[in-house]
């Protein structure tokens, strides 16, 4: 049988990269809380979204540059912050850092990246923005802070929605654990996936490169629960840059982090990582960008996998738009090359979608692009 290993749709890199990784592995990129449920819904509220399509209008050049914090995005649409990225290839954290160089783009560095902050600001460029964990207890997340702003980090993304990690049944089946850890089911899966496997070996098992030595270890399980919007206050008088919100479905938390002077919120509902009930994030961007006026900069991610849902999100209020398991599922189906080929379809898709609606510039998009659908 002759497989076709080229990206032509997120299906197909989740489907590649299905076949390559360990079952534990993909279960943790794939998965969500819960029985899925707000993970699926979203991503049917985001289907279920309909785009009105214009004719006529002379769109043979179109623009999908946008603005981002006084620079120019080269796409509209940026990497979201990933933990432990290199389970998916050994280099996948080199990659994620040299596209954004490329396109002058924004790639989150999570708290567990596999690859010290330090590293993926030189390597991306200067385009790299530090994910952090807003904790009650904020000793090591104050060194965090410090080691960003030493090593010229304009924007740091404090992440609100995890005061305690979210239950995910497939990563609890599979005995995943952050440290990584190999027990004997563990090496039966590797095992059973040498494309893999193999390059793991040769490079070394991921490891999480904020943590160990002078920069103490990192306990997933620890509760951030004591988190305040006093820790929010404190960290807003610290940090001088660019400080991004993100996790937010709430109007009300909405309009109170306006007041608190954030330079932007991104509404997220963690990819349905963190609670099956949750409101669809999509729809919460519609709603915070009716609470907040037109000023306010909102960025989005959740349920995202096509050009088409990129261009829905701006149409439902984002400023700019982020994306997490295409980027993993396409380097661990094609390493650069279906990185590559993922980000060109996504840029392709909402070029396509520009010139369906009548548009010849993404930062024309508003409301008016969507068809009113009975059922929403």
């Amino acid at each position: 049988m002759i497989f076709d290993n080229t990206i032509h749709a997120f299906e197909d890199a989740r489907r590649i990269a299905r076949r390559r990784l360990p079952w534990m592995v993909f279960d943790y990129i794939d998965g969500a809380a819960g029985t899925e449920y707000a993970e699926r819904l979203n991503r049917d509220l985001l289907r279920a979204l309909w785009l009105q399509p214009r004719i006529l209008k002379n769109v043979q050049h179109r623009n999908i540059t946008t603005p981002l914090f006084g620079k120019q995005a080269g796409l509209p649409f940026g990497i979201a912050p990933m933990g432990m990225c290199n389970l998916s290839s050994p280099k996948a954290d080199i990659l994620l850092a040299g596209l954004a160089a490329k396109h002058k783009i924004p790639v989150g560095v999570s708290t567990v990246a596999s690859t010290s902050l330090e590293r993926m600001i030189e390597l991306s460029q200067g385009h790299a923005w530090f994910q952090l964990y807003l904790s009650g207890a904020m000793e090591g997340s104050n060194r965090l802070v410090a080691r960003a702003k030493a090593s010229g980090y304009e924007t740091l993304v404090l992440t609100v929605d995890v005061p305690e990690v979210g239950r995910r049944p497939r990563e609890l089946r599979r005995g995943f654990k952050m440290p990584f850890r190999i027990g004997p089911r563990q090496f039966i899966d590797f095992a059973c996936h040498p494309l893999w496997s193999i390059p793991q070996v040769m490079m070394g098992k991921p490891e999480m490169a904020n943590f160990g030595g002078e920069h103490g270890e990192f306990d997933r399980t620890e509760s951030r629960a004591a988190a305040t919007w006093d820790t929010l206050a404190q960290i807003r008088d610290d940090w001088k840059g660019n400080l991004v919100v993100k996790g937010v479905v709430s109007v009300e938390d909405a309009k109170r982090l306006h007041t608190a002077g954030v330079d932007a919120i991104q509404v997220s509902s963690h990819g349905g990582r963190q609670l099956d009930g949750a409101k669809p994030a999509i729809l919460a961007l519609r709603d915070i960008r009716a609470a907040v006026g037109p000023d306010m900069t909102l960025f989005y991610d959740s349920g995202i996998r096509s050009g088409e849902d990129i261009v829905k999100a701006y149409a439902m209020g984002a400023n700019f738009v982020f994306l997490g398991r295409p980027f993993s599922f396409a380097i661990a189906a094609g390493g650069a090359r279906g990185l590559t080929e993922m980000t060109d379809l996504l840029a392709d898709e909402v070029s396509i979608t520009l010139a369906q609606l009548g548009l010849d510039d993404i930062n024309d998009i508003t409301s008016d692009v969507l068809a009113p659908n009975p059922n929403i």
